[in-house]
């Protein structure tokens, strides 16, 4: 996510390194490479002029504390018009009414059926509603039972009516649906079109019409570039919609849409979709994209996401069992697992500091794991009870369980006794005290 435009950014900040103070001709310089950085990542030429008029007028009227190079106060001048770029602060999703109706509008392939399953997940997982998904796109093939298949996979009931060819009909027979059944929240996919037309428009207003939704948002694919902002504005003009959700950020895509489409149609970011899963959907924070952006990490999110697989009895239960040396093999693997639910591997890498540009050419996936996870279910229930028992023979019988070989082995039985002296110095009131220092982190933000 935005690789390039980080490493471009970077290089743009080092011709003020080493500079005593800043000067207008060394600005101009360091402006000159940004404004470069912002237009290949597909920023309009409007946005990235005024960007740059806008940093370059705080820069040239700072003072520079003692403490503080020129480059860090670029730096932060750019963090901060970069996060207000993309909004200031973050907007949440109106929840408020009983039942709320959530009208989902965009192109085909834009990711809006399968952003409706994962919005339906994050409403009944995080904010404990009874959702209910509408299918309301009667025209392209499958698409009713794409969504069935979805609400399955993320258990939430879904509203058909497979021989009408009535869109605004459905949509309004379902509202009643989910008064009667007692549903409070209800996501209509609607039908999307490979462009832009006035069918298409005048259908979507015409359930707008009828079901009075009190949050519209619209999807659209982060990988179109500058062409996804020229779509927002068009749906924008027609719907009023209340906010975009960016679908595929973590492809390859270069961020233009993410960093322009909120000055373009004065309409919040709220969700950003980073992978396939039903629960790879990220609430979108300005300020903390624009700390990924500059290669400052995102430790707030990595914190929420491990507080959201963090179960309390459990952790008491393996800080008991810190305590009394008997950590194994069983309790490793939960401790693997509980990271593979937080998401992408190399995505959560990401969000801690300098690690995105360290990995850059690594390959990480969801089966960075696989190796490992062999290797234990290669080893009898007595061996990963007590690893004590993992002798020179039992190691070779497991490397050929698992496909493996002994040096592989030996180096995981090795970071399984430093992970275990690491887990048990942070026992006796360690991982509290760090749990609370995150959690102020989140407040400042």
């Amino acid at each position: 996510m935005f690789e390039g435009l980080s490493e471009k950014l970077e290089r743009s900040f080092k011709i003020l390194k080493g500079q005593g103070h800043i000067t207008e001709i060394n600005v101009a310089e360091t402006l000159k490479e940004v404004r470069k950085a912002l237009l290949d990542a597909d920023v309009s030429f409007k946005i990235a002029k005024d960007f740059t008029t806008t940093v370059k007028e705080k820069a040239l009227g700072q003072k520079i504390l003692t403490s503080v190079s020129p480059g860090q106060l670029m730096v932060k001048i750019v963090h901060d018009e970069l996060a207000e770029l993309m909004g200031g602060d973050q907007v949440d999703i109106n929840l408020k009414a009983n039942p709320s109706i959530i009208l989902i509008a965009g192109l085909q392939g834009s990711g809006k059926t399968t952003f409706s399953a994962k919005l339906a997940s994050y409403v009944k997982k995080k904010k404990g509603k009874q959702p209910l998904l509408v299918a309301c796109d009667v025209y392209r093939p499958a698409a009713i039972n794409q969504l069935k298949v979805l609400g399955e996979q993320v258990e939430v009931e879904v509203y058909t009516e497979e021989e009408s060819k009535d869109p605004v009909a459905i949509a309004r027979n379902a509202i009643k649906f989910a008064k009667d059944k007692g549903k409070n929240v209800v996501i209509i996919d609607t039908a999307g079109r490979l462009a832009i037309d006035e069918m298409m428009m005048n259908e979507i207003a015409a359930i707008k019409k009828q079901v009075n939704p009190n949050e519209i948002l619209f999807v659209v694919d982060a990988m179109t570039g500058q062409d996804a902002v020229n779509t927002a504005k068009a749906f924008n003009d027609k719907l009023d919609y209340d906010g975009v959700v960016l679908t595929k950020l973590d492809g390859d895509t270069r961020g233009g849409a993410a960093l322009t489409i909120r000055s373009v149609v004065d309409k919040p970011i709220k969700f950003v979709g980073i992978g396939e899963k039903p629960d790879a959907l990220d609430v979108f924070y300005p300020k903390r994209m624009a700390d990924r952006i500059l290669g400052m990490g995102d430790i707030v999110s990595l914190v929420e996401r491990a507080q959201e697989q963090f179960d309390e009895e459990e952790a008491k239960n393996l800080q008991r069992k810190l305590q009394k040396n008997e950590f194994n093999f069983n309790d490793f693997l939960k401790q693997i697992q509980q990271i593979k639910k937080m998401g992408n591997i190399k995505d959560l890498a990401a969000m801690i500091p300098g690690m995105g540009k360290a990995l850059k050419d690594t390959e990480l996936d969801d089966d960075a794991f696989k190796g490992i996870e062999a290797i234990i279910h290669s080893m009898t229930p007595a061996e990963r009870e007590s690893p004590r028992l993992l002798n020179g023979s039992r190691r070779k019988r497991i490397a050929t369980g698992s496909g493996t070989d002994i040096v592989e082995v030996n180096r995981l039985i090795k970071q399984f006794e430093e992970t275990s002296k690491m887990m048990k110095m942070m026992t006796g009131g360690g991982s509290r005290k760090m749990m609370q220092m995150m959690n102020q982190m989140k407040k400042r933000r």
